[in-house]
């Protein structure tokens, strides 16, 4: 597949969304049509990689908590090498390729090359799995800003020390939402630090696993009780934790005048 006489390939480093296939976009799907290796995350919709062309090379380097197929310099070196016998590279990952995915280290490693690279956004699932399941992360009237972290500490383990004095003070503070990927190991730690920095109690949390997919699942709870009660329901990754008054289970409801009919304006 690759064009006779070619003597460079290139790296399209693309965004494949939250989970559901359908959330790919059409220059993600596009960029996938011609591509000669596919480099793939875990975190990826399998129903893209069945649908490819099948002579188009597959490799997974997906990562799971705590174990990593291959680290991130070899990933790296793969990419490049690949491009640098002249095949069309793909390097698929979940989310939003600069949205934690280190998409902006595997540029600098192009780039670093001499390997013409490109980036195909994709939705990330801080803004995605929260839409779904019906948590606006911003609202008129709630909170006007939003802030995303990730669960992990910089050396990539999951810890409880993962809040910084921003983060924390979104929530102390009510001024924006926080959202948390990669949250669920580190989440009892989260909690006990927001409530240490005088957080209400009482702050909503809504925890969103498997964001998109068919067993999408989002259990809604306080503050205080946010740890306990997702060891209680078995709350696994992947999943998005948004803590603020956005996550209220209420929040959206429409109004309803005393003879309980709903959604009537005027006369």
């Amino acid at each position: 597949m690759t064009t006779p006489g070619a003597t460079l390939g290139r790296v399209t480093l693309v965004g494949a969304g939250p989970g559901a296939a359908d959330l790919l976009t059409y220059r993600a799907w596009r960029a996938l049509t011609t591509a000669d290796v596919v480099v793939t995350d875990r975190l990826v919709p399998r129903e893209v990689l069945d649908d490819l062309d099948p002579g188009v090379e597959v490799v997974d380097v997906g990562k799971t908590p705590g174990r990593h197929t291959l680290p991130q310099e070899e990933i790296d070196a793969l990419i490049v090498a690949r491009a640098l016998t002249g095949q069309r590279v793909v390097r698929l990952k979940g989310g939003d390729p600069f949205v934690f995915g280190r998409g902006g280290e595997e540029v600098a490693a192009c780039r670093a090359a001499g390997v013409p690279v490109e980036v195909v956004p994709g939705v990330s699932s801080a803004l995605a799995a929260p839409a779904l399941a019906g948590v606006p992360l911003t609202h008129r009237g709630t909170t006007t800003a939003f802030h995303v972290v990730t669960g992990h500490t910089r050396d990539g383990a999951a810890g409880g020390d993962v809040l910084d004095d921003v983060s924390v003070a979104c929530v102390t503070s009510r001024a924006a939402t926080l959202v948390v990927l990669m949250g669920v190991a580190a989440l009892p730690g989260i909690v006990a630090r927001l409530l240490d920095a005088g957080a209400a109690p009482g702050t909503p949390v809504a925890i969103v696993e498997r964001g998109s997919l068919p067993d999408q699942r989002v259990t809604r709870v306080a503050l205080d009780l946010a740890a306990k009660r997702a060891e209680e329901v078995g709350v696994r990754a992947p999943a998005v934790v948004v803590i603020g008054d956005v996550a209220h289970e209420e929040l959206l409801e429409v109004a309803r005048d005393a003879g309980g009919a709903a959604g009537q304006v005027g006369g």
